[in-house]
């Protein structure tokens, strides 16, 4: 399941608006004969990537999935069917799928006399399915601020928006996280600046398909302050009278950089 959570992550940035999901699958004997990931929307989920990799050394073994599998039809068939079709005898999953309709994959799967046990790692598949989730429960993308001096923060902003749908810079200008990288359909950056409050802000970012959003520093649409789900702050060693964090966030890590301290919080 370790290694399923990390190939999940080769879909952050770009499976939006649907889940980064990755999937292993082992023979018989419980040897690794094939993987894959959800790459964008309208193309392969990660089990039909990973059944085809592994061909028909499935049959009879087992597909560990960091998300349930669909139940579905959209616009690709659903993935219950495909691994019902590609004979595995096991499925295991880390987390449900909210979203799943009717009698969900997992049931589907038990009624096709395949094997499913859920729940495996569901904390450590929150790392890369996390903000999607909250997306779906906050009703708008997860938002993450990053703030501080611009030269410090450089480096992890190029970092970030690698795994973010959009960043959005200063006085409202959007991008995408990774030019191109959701494709065309499914997916659309705003064509203008982004103002106002933050109800109307959240609209029009929701509106794109985003589930991930990077703000960076202070000047990018203050209205968005309000409702940042994880902080990122740059503190200069001689900043010790300024609040580390804003009321409602707690501290989640803190480490030391070069005339600075790296401080990150989360909402409560």
């Amino acid at each position: 399941m370790r290694r399923a959570i990390v190939v999940s992550a080769q879909g952050l940035g770009s499976a939006s608006p649907n889940p980064p999901v990755g999937c292993v699958v082992l023979n018989r004997g419980g040897r690794v004969v094939g993987e894959g990931y959800h790459r964008r929307k309208g193309e392969a989920h990660a089990e039909v990537n990973a059944l085809a990799a592994a061909g028909g050394r499935a049959v009879g073994g087992t597909a560990v999935v960091t998300l349930e599998p669909c139940n579905h039809h959209g616009r690709t068939p659903p993935c219950r069917e495909a691994l019902i079709d590609a004979g595995v005898a096991r499925v295991v999953i880390a987390v449900m799928d909210p979203t799943s309709r009717g009698e969900g994959g997992a049931a589907l799967l038990r009624e096709a006399g395949v094997e499913v046990e859920q729940g495996v790692l569901a904390e450590e598949a929150l790392l890369v399915l996390g903000p999607w989730l909250a997306s779906l429960t906050l009703e708008r993308p997860f938002l993450t601020w990053i703030r501080g001096d611009s030269a410090a923060i450089s480096a992890e902003v190029d970092l970030l928006r690698q795994s973010h749908d959009l960043v959005v810079r200063a006085r409202g200008l959007v991008e995408e996280g990774r030019p191109g990288s959701h494709g065309a359909g499914g997916f659309r950056v705003p064509g203008r600046l982004l103002e106002g409050d933050s109800e109307d802000v959240l609209k029009v970012l929701g509106e794109t398909g985003a589930r991930s959003v990077l703000v960076v520093g202070d000047a990018a649409v203050p209205s968005l302050q309000q409702c940042a789900d994880r902080i990122i702050r740059y503190l200069p060693f001689t900043a010790t009278s300024s609040a580390p964090l804003p009321p409602g966030y707690r501290l989640s890590e803190v480490t030391r950089g070069v005339g600075y301290v790296r401080v990150v919080g989360r909402r409560m």
